[in-house]
């Protein structure tokens, strides 16, 4: 499975815009070469180099696994979203 996103390269630091310092929204997403067998997906996105400890920052389960691409600021439809570190 392949996860990627336009806003930003591998390895390059996510833009303010998506972080506490900016709007803080989630960035767009696209998922490619998702398995076949593959009945439902979850992003957890947790940040180990935060002060203190890893925080948690999106949780988000219920996907469908042909679900393509995730638009700037948006969960999937009919997916969860879980509590996180933000409360």
């Amino acid at each position: 499975m392949k996860i990627t996103s336009p806003a930003f390269a591998h390895g390059a630091p996510i833009p303010a815009k998506y972080t506490c310092d900016g709007n803080n929204i989630s960035p767009p997403l696209q998922m490619s070469e998702v398995p076949s067998e593959a009945k439902s997906l979850v992003i957890i996105c947790d940040d180990p180099d935060a002060p203190g400890k890893t925080w948690v920052h999106w949780t988000v389960w219920n996907i469908d696994p042909q679900t393509t691409e995730i638009p700037e600021g948006k969960a999937p439809p009919g997916t969860i979203q879980g509590v996180t570190d933000f409360g």
